[in-house]
């Protein structure tokens, strides 16, 4: 049913072929209908349909219709839906808190945690309890938007008002969001209060109390809470996450021989460390400069019979050869990391050409630079999101060599991924200029202009130059305006360059708008251009035009060469 539905437009033909095919569906078959087909929209209309040939919605299928709605950001659909529930289904359900929580999760997945708070509010309004999954869905939603007074209050709510008991979701909840928006001693504080409540913590809540307190240094405690779980909560011991986490806040102190010791305590307890615990401590050996360590650790890993060396872990060995002035090691890096086909990322190449443009070895950098941009590495939404100065250097030599084109290439990859800088914007538009492609030089102009970047005096005045020595008057005046807006104030000659060009072009009207904008601006003006333009503008056939720049440059105490008769006398001619 679900294929059909989804082939096909919803019409009276669909439904007389699903009546043929299922006469009298099974509440199975509905919900499998409902959870295949594509569209919400079909889904709803499917759902409606099999009520109107004698299906009877349950509670099950009225709340599998809304998680469908809401899933699919059908939002509003969603509220409306929820609201006639008890109408649809006669009177015969009526709504409770699930429905509630569902819709308030739905919203705030959105990111619209204001409706979730009016659902909330409306289902306290129409006589529904919260439960505390109500709160616990709201308070997640609250504090992932840093609303931490909005949370407090909630919680407030949840035991003053509704006597509702907090459960460890509800603490977990609470502590990591306070710790994660930088107020620990706040997440501590709701740690300790699940002892009021009989509430034992579990290790998740333990994990995320020890990762706040290494956010802010307070390592010491950390592991001395990592210490207490057995005593506190029977059975309850640390894991993995547990001696991960403190491995990166020793790394963070760079306490190395602590994060080692902890690592190894880790190992005798019978864990087994997992990619990120590696990575971490590779990490931290990096920038402890103890690179030697690290051969041992990796050893160490094969015969544990686990962790191989992954993209992040070759990333982090070669920047710390770069950062140490071992180029050659860090070349061997990145070939070792091919030889064991590990992806090199962004981040891989980012390091490795800006390593070799400092040392000067262009053209090495520049085949790296070729890899990337073929592959489209900077296009893969894998890695971290690579930055522009990275690249600045090689953007820079391109640049200088008759290479813009491929510089810029790369530039819109790394701009399709939401990165910019507007000091290499600059760069490629001075190469457009070395190479004569001013036009693509304008096109990033109004790139940068609309990502609100202001371009420099001398971008501008490159590129007008530029568009000038190719005959662009047209798209220089356009320039200019543009520079105005920005506010630089062109050279007078540069006025005048463009005046000259645009009246030998015949392009009157914008020979006119130039001179009323040297008038606005108060430039200097030259008495042979605007004769040359007023005669261009009556032998336009543009008499009112003509006289209102004469009368112009009269009133600001300008002229033109003509007398009153000669002006009267083209103006009859024409």
């Amino acid at each position: 049913m679900a294929r059909l539905i989804n082939s096909t437009s919803w019409s009276a033909d669909l439904e007389s072929s699903l009546s043929s095919m299922c006469p009298s569906p099974s509440k199975t078959t509905v919900d499998q209908t409902l959870r295949l087909v594509k569209s919400p929209q079909k889904a709803l209309q499917f759902f409606d349909w099999v009520q109107q040939i004698g299906f009877s919605h349950n509670d099950q299928s009225f709340f599998l219709m809304l998680e469908i709605l809401g899933r699919s950001r059908n939002l509003n659909i969603a509220r409306n839906f929820l609201l006639s529930i008890e109408k649809r289904s006669g009177g015969s359900i009526k709504p409770g808190d699930k429905f509630f929580n569902s819709l308030i999760r739905s919203y705030g997945n959105a990111g619209l945690f204001q409706e979730s708070i009016k659902i909330f509010t409306m289902m306290k309004s129409i006589g529904v309890s919260p439960s505390v999954i109500t709160f616990n869905s709201l308070l997640l939603i609250l504090l992932k938007r840093g609303r931490t007074n909005m949370a407090k209050s909630v919680f407030d709510e949840m035991l003053s008002t509704f006597g509702v008991t907090p459960d460890v979701y509800t603490f977990n909840i609470l502590i990591r969001g306070f710790c994660k928006n930088s107020m620990v001693d706040e997440g501590f504080r709701f740690f300790k209060e699940m002892e009021r409540f009989k509430c034992d913590p579990d290790v998740v809540t333990y994990n995320t109390i020890v990762d706040g307190l290494c956010r802010v240094g307070k390592v010491n405690t950390a592991c001395n809470v990592v210490k207490g779980m057995g005593r506190k909560v029977a059975d309850l011991n640390p894991n993995v996450v547990s001696y991960t986490t403190l491995i990166r806040g020793y790394c963070m102190k760079q306490d190395i021989d602590e994060a080692l010791d902890t690592f190894e305590e880790m190992i005798n307890r019978g864990l087994k460390p997992s990619r990120v615990t590696y990575n971490t401590l590779i990490k931290g050996l990096c920038e402890a400069r103890k690179l030697d360590k690290i051969k041992e650790i990796l050893e160490g890993a094969k015969d544990n019979g686990g962790f191989t060396p992954d993209t992040c872990t070759f990333n982090t060995l070669i920047n710390a050869h770069c950062s140490g002035g071992n180029l050659v090691e860090a070349l061997n890096m990145f070939e070792r990391m091919k030889e064991l086909r590990v992806l090199p990322d962004s981040a891989t190449y980012s390091v490795l050409i800006r390593s070799l443009c400092q040392k000067g070895d262009f053209e090495r950098a520049e085949k790296l630079f070729d890899e990337l941009s073929g592959k489209e590495i900077l296009l893969s939404e894998t890695g971290c999101t690579p930055l522009v100065a990275a690249y600045n250097p090689m953007f820079g030599y391109l640049c200088g060599n008759g290479k813009t084109k491929k510089a810029e290439r790369v530039f819109r990859q790394l701009m399709r991924r939401g990165t910019q800088d507007p000091s290499t914007f600059k760069t490629l538009i001075m190469g457009h200029c070395m190479e004569g492609t001013f036009e693509a030089g304008y096109e990033l102009l109004v790139l940068m202009l609309r990502r609100d970047y202001v371009p420099d005096f001398e971008t501008y005045d490159s590129l007008i130059n530029g568009l000038l020595e190719k005959g662009e008057a047209l798209v220089a005046q356009q320039t200019l305006e543009k520079m105005l807006k920005s506010s630089h104030l062109p050279r007078t000659s540069t006025f005048h360059s463009i005046l000259t060009d645009l009246v030998k072009k015949k392009c009157a009207r914008e020979s006119a708008s130039m001179i009323m904008l040297m008038l606005e601006k108060k430039i200097r003006q030259s008495i042979g251009l605007s004769t040359d333009a007023v005669i261009l503008l009556f032998g336009s056939g543009l008499k009112e035009k003509a006289f209102q720049i004469v009368g112009l440059l009269y009133d600001n105490g300008f002229e033109v060469g003509m007398d009153e008769g000669a002006i009267l006398g083209l103006a009859d001619n024409h």
